[in-house]
């Protein structure tokens, strides 16, 4: 299936492997990109050492297309952004605020930029920035969220700018393609469902939970500070919960979550580690290999969609 996004990106199916903090690595991102998408390694609030060798060892393991996400709210994302422009990767994503100031280097040395937006306005903004694709994240995805569901989100970006709109957020199978296709997006970004992936080196407890999760089981915490996250539910989102509600400090919720992430990844830590995941996490059942994964939401799709059309008419 041929959009304007896999000619953008120059891959050959019209989906991005969201960039999970932890586990979006160089391992991931390469297998995601070798089966024909486009994969991101994740610099969360890794220093920009980190994210040079992350990038180096993904071209080590892939000579297709690959990105980073970059996390505007990172300590060290002026490091990170120096280091991708010397690296080049092929895109950069970009999250939690705005990447304007960086655009034009960015694209000096051609580097695709794709902010991930969770508004009409952030999205007509980047595309004035100089933005090459638009991603619309609706707020059932897993990680930091916005407010409007990726159903009312994606039309009303497909409608409000010219660029590729890539739609994100609550996308678990062939079915949630194909709808994000009506709604006007030319691409998908999936996150959760590549948890459950052979390459992804999450830790199988990680995995596990995300296979085991039910349909109410991605809960949000962090509202009150005004940086909503959405995990799997445990005790490290109980005691979220109970403190938000206490009306503790905004240091003492933050303080609560640090190290939860390498937590959930390294150590397998279901009950104190975040489990970042979206609410598609409930119609994942199995782990497979990422090219098996991305051939699962296109094989027969563009038949889906013609048909649909047909009876449209």
């Amino acid at each position: 299936m041929k959009t304007r996004l896999c000619e953008t990106l120059g891959i050959e199916y019209p989906i991005i492997q969201g960039g999970m903090a932890w586990v979006a690595t160089a391992e991931l991102a390469a297998a995601v990109s070798n089966g024909g998408g486009i994969g991101l390694i994740a610099a969360g609030s890794a220093p920009a050492d980190v994210v040079r060798a992350q990038i180096k060892k993904a071209k080590e393991l892939t000579d297709k297309p690959f990105g980073v996400n970059v996390m505007m709210m990172s300590p060290f994302v002026e490091e990170v952004m120096q280091v991708i422009i010397e690296e080049k990767p092929a895109a950069v994503a970009t999250g939690a605020g705005n990447p304007s100031k960086y655009i034009p280097a960015l694209k000096e040395v051609g580097i695709k930029v794709m902010p991930v937006i969770a508004s009409v306005a952030m999205a007509t903004k980047m595309e004035k920035s100089g933005a090459d694709v638009i991603i619309a994240e609706g707020t059932e995805a897993g990680g930091h969220i916005g407010e409007l569901t990726t159903m009312v989100l994606v039309p009303q970006v497909a409608d409000a700018v010219s660029l590729p709109v890539v739609a994100a957020g609550g996308i678990a199978d062939k079915r949630g393609a194909i709808a994000a296709f009506a709604l006007g997006a030319e691409g998908i970004q999936v996150g959760t469902r590549f948890i459950c992936s052979t390459e992804c080196i999450a830790h199988e407890n990680y995995k596990q939970a995300v296979i085991k999760a039910k349909d109410r089981d991605a809960v949000v915490t962090g509202r009150t500070t005004g940086a909503p996250v959405r995990a799997l539910k445990n005790k490290l989102t109980r005691e979220y919960d109970k403190l938000e509600k206490s009306g503790a400090s905004f240091e003492e919720i933050e303080q609560l979550g640090i190290g939860g992430l390498r937590r959930a990844f390294e150590e397998g830590d279901v009950q104190t580690g975040s489990l970042m995941a979206g609410q598609s996490a409930a119609m994942v059942n199995k782990i497979e290999p990422c090219a098996d994964i991305i051939r699962s939401y296109f094989e027969g799709t563009e038949e889906i969609i013609e048909n649909i059309k047909n009876k449209l008419k």
